[in-house]
């Protein structure tokens, strides 16, 4: 049987902005090229950014590069109106993956699309009016239109199935898979614990972009009264500055914590892993996710987790971690306080986060990319589906 040629639309992927989908995205495509599936041939089409970010990848497929570096939406839009219709059409494509979220308003080829979450339908708040009217638009119509849409976890194929008016059958999931199994480097411990002057001291991480819905806020003030009753506990906020990032620093200047939180920034998968590795707890009271990839890499390091019972979070972290009310100040200080003072629970913890964070793998997940494109040809009657199919 002979290959069928897809495409996968990565335009809208500006690297180090759109967070945990990039993750995501190039991980996945990573461990796609490695499964050798020989009845799929599979060409990304990427703006100008994608390349310097991400070499590994592009050396793993055939690329095409579009004009627009992706930062500007209506470039963007437009791009992928004419640019990719006529690429995509020129390489004779089967169909086209559109693995952001949305399909173009004008699309050539039938398509798969990859919606990560409906944030911006249940939290308007935190988007802009603009992108809410542009998303509010074409999310709908591009789940309607699309020959399978795909989900990461059995909460967003349900929302997507109640708020669109889709047949949950139409919906297949492809979940995050983690690359490490846990085993702590000791000389990276080491290594981060100076580098970010953490010394001996226990210390909460949290890696993420200080976004609204992230509610950072609310884990400073748990902290806050962590801190008030222990002079020892730190906490590490890694990642880049998002809408709350004015808050967030007012609130660590309000309780007097600048001794006690290290704002890290972006930093390096290196930096990362030995923060994984040496913390004693992650702590992740996210009001809304899709799915939630720092949470299974933590888990994955043995690393104890405190995480937000809302949405995706009980599914991901299942008997893995403990799940708190993501607003009850005092529920957090209380489980942070058991994290550094019973070691007997943050083992017990740890062990179970191994357990859990075990059932992923991206092999999986690639293979489950694998499946979807074989019942979105067997669906455009292109060929039949082989194999196992994804999960339903």
């Amino acid at each position: 049987m002979s290959s069928a040629h897809v495409g996968a639309n990565l335009l809208w992927l500006v690297p180090g902005v759109v967070g945990g989908s990039e993750d995501y995205t190039v991980r996945l495509l990573d461990s796609f090229a490695r499964i050798a599936a020989d009845d799929l041939k599979l060409t990304l089409f990427v703006n100008r950014a994608f390349p310097k970010a991400h070499p590994a990848i592009c050396e793993r497929y055939p690329i095409a590069v579009a004009p627009v570096t992706g930062s500007s939406r209506p470039a963007r839009v437009l791009a992928e109106a004419t640019w990719l219709a006529r690429q995509t059409r020129a390489e004779r494509l089967a169909f086209v993956h559109h693995l952001g979220g949305t399909m173009p308003l004008r699309e050539s080829l039938p398509g798969v699309v990859t919606v990560h979450d409906l944030q911006p339908f249940t939290h308007p708040e935190y988007f802009r009016s603009v992108k809410r009217a542009y998303l509010g638009l074409t999310v709908p119509r591009s789940v309607r239109r699309a020959v399978v849409v795909v989900a990461l976890s059995e909460f967003t194929r349900r929302d997507v199935s109640e708020r669109m008016g889709i047949d949950p059958a139409r919906i297949l999931l492809v979940p995050p898979g983690i690359d490490r199994r846990g085993v702590r480097d000791k000389a990276e411990m080491a290594r981060v614990r100076h580098a970010f002057g953490l010394g001996d001291r226990p210390f909460f991480l949290y890696p993420t972009i200080t976004y609204p819905h992230k509610n950072h806020v609310t884990l400073v003030q748990a902290f806050a009264l962590l801190a008030a009753t222990d002079p020892e506990p730190m906490l590490v906020l890694t990642g880049g500055s998002g809408g709350s990032e004015p808050d967030v620093r007012a609130e660590i200047e309000r309780q007097g914590l600048g001794e006690r939180v290290v704002r890290a920034g972006r930093i390096p998968r290196p930096d990362l892993d030995g923060l994984f590795d040496a913390a004693s707890a992650l702590t992740f009271p996210s009001h809304y996710e899709g799915f939630g990839i720092p949470v299974l890499e933590a888990m994955s390091h043995r690393l104890p987790v405190l995480a937000s019972s809302s949405t995706a979070l009980p599914e991901v972290v299942g008997a893995g971690g403990v799940l708190l009310d993501p607003d009850d100040i005092e529920a957090w200080a209380e489980a942070m306080a058991r994290i550094v003072h019973d070691p007997d629970h943050r083992a017990d913890l740890a062990r179970r986060a191994a357990e859990r964070a075990a059932g992923f793998t991206w092999e999986a997940s690639a293979e489950s990319l694998a499946s979807v494109y074989r019942v979105a040809l067997e669906r455009l009657g292109l060929r039949p589906a082989r194999r196992g199919g994804p999960e339903s």
